[in-house]
């Protein structure tokens, strides 16, 4: 390992990571850059992604907004960061997800490894059969409205990895930025602060 790394963070790591935003695809961020773009220079944007995580020197760029329609009319609004802040984002969540997985219910199913919708219907199905009624609840643009300090909190409660921290808090930071890709390839838009 670098010894004039700020933070030990192993290449792998992001290696590990790369492969796992690829799987699962997505679209291109702000920045307009694809999958197939970072692969054209692969080895490098890797390289310069570990080089920033590992020095403490990595910003995430802008995450781009994209209004999406609901089904019961209106809209919501989608981020997309851009590949290489996935990628950044997949590090973080390879490191934290065992520390804090532990700890979630057991009927928890959304954004859990080995979970998934079709896990949620099929325990519903079961328990239809068991109970005459059934408690649903949707907090409205909760990740909109969290209050990151005390989101903060409860990270801090389950690790005390500096650079966790510190790349979490800077997410948290970001700004949302509407664009538009114009035919000619450039971008316009504006940028919002996300949550509060």
């Amino acid at each position: 390992m670098d010894k004039t790394k700020s933070f030990v963070i192993p290449r792998e790591a992001v290696k590990q990571a790369y492969e796992q935003v690829k799987a699962n695809k997505g679209s291109a961020g702000i920045d307009g850059q694809s999958i197939e773009g970072f692969e054209e220079n692969l080895e490098e944007n890797l390289y310069k992604l570990w080089n920033r995580m590992s020095s403490g020197s990595y910003f995430p760029p802008p995450v781009r907004a994209v209004e999406i329609p609901k089904k019961s009319g209106g809209k919501r609004m989608l981020g997309i960061p851009s590949v290489s802040d996935r990628i950044a984002q997949m590090v973080v969540k390879i490191y934290l997800e065992p520390m804090v997985e532990p700890h979630f219910c057991q009927d928890s199913y959304g954004y859990r490894p080995e979970k998934s919708a079709i896990d949620a219907i099929a325990i519903t199905r079961q328990r239809c059969w068991k109970y005459d009624w059934v408690l649903e609840y949707d907090i409205k643009a909760l990740f909109d409205a969290i209050d990151h300090e005390l989101l903060m909190r409860a990270v801090t409660r389950h690790t005390d990895c500096k650079w966790i921290i510190l790349y979490i808090r800077r997410w948290l930071a970001s700004p949302l930025e509407n664009s538009r890709w114009k035919n000619n390839g450039e971008k316009s838009g504006n940028a919002t602060r996300r949550g509060n």
